[in-house]
Formats: structure tokens, C-alpha cells, sequence
């Protein structure tokens, strides 16, 4: 394999170096393999006919048979990890009406942006009861207003137990937020030591993030540690990326920093 030598190289960097800040993980998926040859056979009792006579002997071959997992119910039960089910449920019923006229999402649009869904832990009363009600944890961030809005949702009853607002606060970066920073770094003019180094790696254009396998962190601002431009990081939802050439190297974007509320992205000196 021919070695890239160009001069954004330097931006390039092994994975080991990056694995500090976030680290890809490969899920690999193994097929059963086909049942095996029922081999039965031999002489059957009386006169047969022809036919019979040319299944004597012969291998009885089943066809392979790969089973399909079970299907996933409705609803889990005690500290059972949530169903898809019941995290559309939840999202449905934590997302009323005023929230979603209100809120926006991390691409400008109506509806605040989902962050999270996960199982609640149980009150202090409840945890030696094998009966006590499941809940689930909801958190959508408001890019409207910079909120990030929690619902606790009781699952046996349906309703919304808790509600709680904070402002300042930075939960992960979510999936969709990550492609939509890297959208925003692709389209701006610092992007492009990005899209040259891609180019390097892979002789191709970059064009959308899903040429890339994206890895984040949220960025805070430091008191005189950045430029004016980035100061408001922390009140704005403010990310770093860590993108890889998908089967190929990481590319060193550390010093960029893309604002998600403001919508544009900033260097760090």
C-alpha cells in the first residue's frame, strides 16, 4: 500500500492518538451456520416400487435454517432495558403540544432536539418492590432558548411525573447533532484542511458526513482560552469532532469547534 505524503499529512494522525478522546466501536455480527445433513436412510420392508427402490441409501438433506431473534414485546418488565415500544411511547408522550410549537432542533426546526431516553431508577421506596412502576428519562435540548428539558415518565399510568429546565447544562452529543456539526464544518471555509486531508486519504471528495465515522465531545469555554467567537460555549451547545476516514485514518480537526446554536465554527488559537 502506497504511503500518503502531502502537506496536511501532519493533520492526520494514527489512531492511537485520537483514542484518548473518542474511540470507534466495531460490533461484529456472526451468522449461525447451516444445520447440518441429516444423513438416514437404508432397506425398507416388502416389494417396493421403483421409486422406493432409488430413495434406498439416499442422504435425507434438510435445508439450513438460520433463526430469527425473538421479536421484541411491548413492554419490558422490572429493570429490563426499555423497548423500542415503550422509547417511542415515552418520546410521544413527554413531546406535548406547547414543547413542540415551541421548541427547535439542532437543524432550526420545529421541535426540541431528542437527546437521551433511558430507564429512571426507582424512588427509595420502591427498591425492594418487584412491583414498583417503571419510568423513563426523556431529555430534550431546546436550541430555541438553550434548554435542556427532562421529563420523567411513569410507563404503567402514561403520565408525566417530573419536569425539570436547566440552562448551562451540556449533556453528550447525540448522533444526529454530531452529523449536523459535521454538515456545518464541511460547508465553512475552515473545513477545508478537513476536506483536503479526505481527499488525501481516499483520492475522493468530501461532501457529507457520511463519508465519515464521527466521534465528539461537548466544548466548554475556558475563560481567555479562545477566541471572543467561542466564549458563549457552555450557554450554546458547542461540540469538537473526531472524524475518521471510514477503514482508514483519523484526521486531527481538534482545534475546531463548531457552535450548534449559533451555527458556525470557530478555531482555537
Amino acid at each position: 500500500m502506497r504511503k500518503i505524503v502531502h502537506r496536511h499529512l501532519g493533520k492526520v494522525v494514527a489512531g492511537a492518538a485520537i483514542a484518548v478522546a473518542g474511540t470507534a466501536v466495531m460490533v461484529g455480527i456472526t451468522l449461525p451456520g447451516s444445520a447440518g445433513a441429516d444423513e438416514s436412510g437404508g432397506a425398507q420392508g416388502g416389494s417396493g416400487t421403483s421409486q422406493e427402490a432409488a430413495q434406498q441409501g439416499q442422504a435425507a438433506v434438510q435445508p439450513g435454517v438460520v433463526e430469527q431473534a425473538p421479536a421484541q414485546g411491548d413492554k419490558g418488565k422490572g429493570r429490563d432495558p426499555l423497548t423500542d415500544d415503550e422509547m417511542k411511547r415515552v418520546e410521544r408522550i413527554a413531546l406535548n403540544q406547547q414543547l413542540l410549537d415551541a421548541g427547535e432542533n439542532v437543524e432550526g426546526e420545529r421541535g426540541p432536539q431528542r437527546i437521551s431516553v433511558n430507564l429512571a431508577e426507582p424512588e427509595a421506596n420502591e427498591l425492594d418492590d418487584p412491583n414498583a412502576p417503571r419510568r423513563a428519562d426523556v431529555s430534550f435540548y431546546d436550541y430555541k432558548g438553550d434548554t435542556l428539558v427532562t421529563k420523567t415518565v411513569n410507563l404503567d399510568t402514561g403520565k408525566v411525573e417530573k419536569t425539570g429546565t436547566q440552562h448551562d447544562v451540556q449533556p453528550p452529543i447525540s448522533h444526529d447533532e454530531m452529523v449536523e456539526a459535521a454538515k456545518l464544518l464541511i460547508a465553512d471555509p475552515l473545513g477545508a484542511g478537513l476536506k483536503a486531508d479526505f481527499k488525501d486519504a481516499t483520492g475522493k471528495e468530501l461532501t457529507s458526513p457520511d463519508q465519515l465515522m464521527l466521534n465528539s465531545m461537548v466544548y466548554r469555554a475556558t475563560s481567555g482560552a479562545q477566541p471572543a467567537g467561542l466564549d458563549a460555549c457552555g450557554e450554546h451547545r458547542c461540540v469538537r469532532l473526531f472524524p475518521k476516514v471510514k477503514n482508514g485514518a483519523w484526521i486531527d480537526s481538534r482545534h475546531l469547534v463548531i457552535d450548534l446554536s449559533a451555527r458556525k465554527v470557530g478555531k482555537l488559537g
